[in-house]
């Protein structure tokens, strides 16, 4: 989960891309009686530029299921969420920040899981509820 910059801009490769899976925190999901199931699949690319700047571009897949915020049945649905970031060596207040020598993209990832949740979780797209009309 780590791109070694310093290493790649010795062996002269200035972009490239990665691929990995990666064990959430169990508190990462938000939704109510919701969890993330299994591990959340990671794809990317980076570009490393001049400056030290690196442009990572990275998508994120995983599953969420658990209760219905509606109705409480049974619920799940995929999300695939894409996410461009900016590196920089020296450190302000839009961009992520590394040490100039490797990124560990662990915060970036675990951002891109919050932004791409949804409010709620639904077991269909016309839930309505409980009915309690219905005895």
């Amino acid at each position: 989960m780590e791109i070694e910059v310093k290493k790649l801009n010795a062996l002269g490769k200035y972009e490239g891309e990665f691929e990995f899976s990666y064990s959430p925190d169990k508190d990462l999901c938000l939704i109510p009686l919701c969890s993330i199931a299994g591990e959340v699949k990671v794809k990317g690319n980076y570009s490393i530029f001049e400056d030290d700047e690196v442009e990572v571009t990275l998508t994120v897949s995983y599953v969420i299921e658990g209760q219905c915020s509606y109705c409480l049945k049974s619920a799940k649905r995929q999300i695939d969420f894409t996410s461009d970031i900016l590196y920089v060596p020296k450190k302000d207040d839009d961009n992520y920040f590394y040490d100039g020598i490797k990124i560990n993209l662990k915060t970036a990832v675990d951002d891109a899981i919050l932004i791409s949740q949804p409010y709620v979780l639904l077991c269909s797209e016309g839930c309505k509820g409980i009915d309690v009309d219905n005895n």
